[in-house]
Parts: C-alpha cells; sequence; structure tokens
C-alpha cells in the first residue's frame, strides 16, 4: 500500500512538473537597435510553448497602443511593416522598410495568457534624427549696460543634441573663450560691447547640425567723440563743425553756442546723419564767421539712458582756413583780395618815387 501510495505521488509530481515546464514563455527579444532614417529593420521574438496562445507585436507609447501583428497576421495598414513566422524557431519577425523619426518607441512582444494575464517583452527602437533647435530657444533680446541677461538654446534629435554657442566673427563670448558648451548662457553685467549675433549650435553626429542665430541688442547711453576741439577761421569765411556719436536707442542731437541751442537758419545748418545701426554723424556749419560767433560749440547726443557732449571753441584766424573755405566763390575772393593789396602797394610805391 505503501509502494502504491508513492508511486501516485511521483506521477502527480511528474505531470505537474512538465505542465509547469510547458508553460509560455519568451525566450528571446531583441536587443535595443539604433537606425538611420529611411533604412529597415527586423525585430525577433522567440517564444516557448505557446502553442495555444496568441502571439502579437505592438509599439507603446505611453497609455497608446498600436497594434501590428497577431500570430503570422498583420494587423496595421501601414504597408512598411510585415511580419514573418519561423515555426521551426517558434520566432515572429516584425520588419520595418524605410523608417521614419516617429517609428522609434517601444515595440512589445505579448503572449496572451488569457483576459488578464499576458506576457510581454520590450525591445527599443532608436531612430537617428539630426538636430532640430526648438522653438521654445531665444529668439532675439534686448537689454541694457549693467544688467544681466540669459540666452537659452533647446535642440531635440536622436541621440540627444548637444549644444554649443559661438559669437559672430568668431569674437569671444562673455565666458572668455570663442566656444561654450551648454543649452544656457549666462551674460553678467552687461557691457557694449556684448551686442551682436550668437550662434546657438546643436550637433548629434547626425547630418550636419543645426544653426540659429540670436540677436543681442544692448541699451547704452551715448558717447560723443570730436576729432578736433579747437577751431579757427577768418572772419566772413565758413567754419564746419563735427562729432560722431555712439548710442541705442538712436538719441537726439542737439548744437549750442555758449549754452543756447542752435537751429538751421540763414546762419547755421545742422546735418545729421546715421551712419550705422548705433552711429550717428553730426555737422555743423558756419556759413559766414561773424565776431559775435567766436566762443564755444556743444555737441550734444540725448537718451533715455543718459546724455553726452563735447564743447569745440571757435577763436579767429588771420588767414583763410581751408576746408572748408575751398570753393571757388571763396578763393576767387581771396585772389582778388590779393590782387586788390599788390596794386595798392604799387601804387604807393609809385607816388613815393615820383619827385
Amino acid at each position: 500500500m505503501t509502494n502504491l501510495y508513492t508511486a501516485c505521488c511521483l506521477v502527480l509530481w511528474c505531470a505537474a512538473s512538465a505542465l509547469a515546464q510547458q508553460q509560455p514563455t519568451i525566450s528571446y527579444i531583441s536587443q535595443p537597435k539604433t537606425v538611420s532614417i529611411g533604412d529597415t529593420v527586423d525585430l525577433d521574438c522567440s517564444v516557448q510553448y505557446a502553442y495555444d496562445f496568441p502571439v502579437l507585436w505592438v509599439k507603446v507609447k505611453n497609455d497608446d497602443v498600436m497594434f501590428i501583428s497577431t500570430g503570422s497576421s498583420q494587423i496595421v495598414p501601414d504597408q512598411r511593416f510585415s511580419i514573418r513566422h519561423d515555426a521551426t524557431t517558434s520566432s515572429y519577425t516584425l520588419q520595418i522598410t524605410k523608417l521614419q523619426e516617429t517609428d522609434g518607441g517601444i515595440y512589445q512582444c505579448r503572449v496572451i495568457l488569457g483576459q488578464v494575464s499576458i506576457l510581454t517583452k520590450d525591445v527599443r527602437l532608436f531612430v537617428r534624427v539630426p538636430p532640430v533647435i526648438s522653438d521654445n530657444s531665444t529668439r532675439s533680446i534686448i537689454t541694457s549696460t549693467g544688467k544681466n541677461a540669459t540666452l537659452e538654446c533647446f535642440a531635440r534629435g536622436q541621440p540627444k543634441p548637444r549644444i554649443s554657442w559661438r559669437r559672430e566673427n568668431n569674437n569671444l563670448l562673455p565666458t572668455g573663450g570663442s566656444v561654450y558648451r551648454g543649452n544656457v548662457l549666462h551674460i553678467f553685467n552687461v557691457t557694449k560691447n556684448d551686442r551682436g549675433i550668437y550662434y546657438c549650435i546643436a550637433e548629434n553626429q547626425v547630418g550636419k547640425g543645426a544653426r540659429k542665430n540670436i540677436g543681442v541688442e544692448v541699451e547704452f547711453p551715448p558717447v560723443v567723440v570730436a576729432d578736433r576741439r579747437h577751431y579757427s577761421q577768418a572772419i566772413n569765411y565758413p567754419v564746419e563743425f563735427q562729432c560722431q556719436i555712439e548710442a541705442y536707442p538712436t538719441p537726439s542731437v542737439v548744437w549750442l553756442k555758449d549754452g543756447y541751442q542752435l537751429h538751421t537758419n540763414q546762419h547755421y545748418k545742422i546735418s545729421i546723419m546715421n551712419s550705422g545701426h548705433e552711429l550717428t554723424t553730426t555737422m555743423l556749419r558756419v556759413h559766414a564767421v561773424e565776431r559775435s560767433q567766436l566762443g564755444n560749440y556743444t555737441c550734444r547726443a540725448i537718451n533715455k539712458l543718459g546724455t553726452s557732449e563735447k564743447i569745440m571753441t571757435l577763436v579767429e584766424s588771420d588767414s583763410v582756413v581751408c576746408p572748408p573755405a575751398c570753393d571757388s566763390q571763396y578763393l576767387s575772393g581771396s585772389s582778388s583780395i590779393r590782387a586788390a593789396v599788390t596794386l595798392l602797394a604799387v601804387g604807393l610805391l609809385c607816388t613815393r618815387t615820383v619827385p
């Protein structure tokens, strides 16, 4: 009786072991793969003891599931997908041709054991994508001297792009070098020398990379420069004062004589020329110098950040100064005067020699 009981137990144990060994399993799944756009890729899934169980390929993205195949039958209508079943190895191969960026993600091999029981293994597919700089990157900024500024640059791609910064004409960055790596570039205590074009460069060794130009405008108070501080001219001849102004925003320019503002009229002509984005050249012409016009002249520039000025002095000259008195009318006038003086001198000499 004891031997019979032992034999029955052994039979039941062997049967249970056989059943346990024949539970479906996924014996192999492809390793993660990295491919390029336009390539073809095969994803393999091998199962054991799944003869009576559905085997599916699906793509999983967050809570969304795209069913691709069941058994050897394709479900997804996209003709770039196909399924091959090898009964001898119990493998199911998912092939995707003409790969697109959107094909990257997690693919899952599933064995459906019951309504609430599923056996799964995942394989991740990486599709190489050249960098694309995101719209939430800095486009351009306007700041003022003395403030701090921040430039941000973000990019997507596969592999994840690396961000670096350069300046136009390879100028030095505020960080001190010609290249800075990182998504965020800080400019502390901004100066007018920080203005210009900055390049955000995204690279991931796929394609040629991407570049975005970011303009930095720096508002700063005027700086007035006068090439000359002292002028001289003969009475009744013209003289021209000139100064250059560097400022942003563009300044208002005024000329003053001994503290009184001048305007274009029969005595003066004021010219203002924008010779660059932040450069202004202004000129004051005195048509014919009178003694009352001798003295100090001020070139003054004003914007919302400040005021700057330069003072120039006009004194009387014994001779005509050219330029600006180089026109034919002045030269011919000078010749006539010289001729008249010569004739007068000759006449006086002749008068003295007559007995």
